[in-house]
């Protein structure tokens, strides 16, 4: 099994859209990218401790690929919207791809460059690719939000 994690905006539509997919193991919603131990959904909200919302996927490489993961993250979200999605406004709503290794380092940075060379959007991509740090797992009402 590996792991991955992705921020683009309020977690509860993004870990639905993975949870659905053939291959995913698990999913988890929570807070990473921060400079707070322990944060709470009321101080992300404030945007005041630096975390992004953000869901962890366990997922099965011979079922699915980190690849077609990458094509899900960029579909389910604006990536050229900055610390936004929709009328979720903070940088906790920001997009960013956080890695586990230099593979996924690589497979993020180059589907980044293949779409932004697509001509798909109009504005420039403002995804950041980030090292993952630690992910505060959310509140348990926050888990698995939305019926499938």
């Amino acid at each position: 099994m590996e792991k991955a994690t992705f921020a683009a905006g309020c977690f509860w539509g993004v870990e639905i859209k993975f949870r659905k997919l053939n291959g995913v193991i698990s999913t988890q919603v929570g807070y990473t990218g921060g400079h707070k131990e322990h944060p709470t959904y009321e101080e992300v909200c404030s945007d005041s401790t630096g975390h992004a919302e953000a869901v962890e996927v366990i997922f099965d490489p011979e079922k699915i690929s980190y690849k077609k993961l990458l094509e899900v993250f960029w579909d389910i979200h604006n990536p050229t919207s900055y610390h936004r999605q929709g009328s979720d406004i903070g940088s906790q709503y920001r997009s960013t791809i956080f890695f586990h290794n230099k593979e996924q380092e690589k497979l993020a940075l180059e589907s980044k460059i293949e779409l932004e060379k697509s001509g798909r959007f109009d504005t420039a991509i403002v995804t950041e690719i980030l090292a993952a740090s630690k992910l505060w797992r959310a509140e348990e009402y926050h888990q698995k939000y939305l019926p499938l």
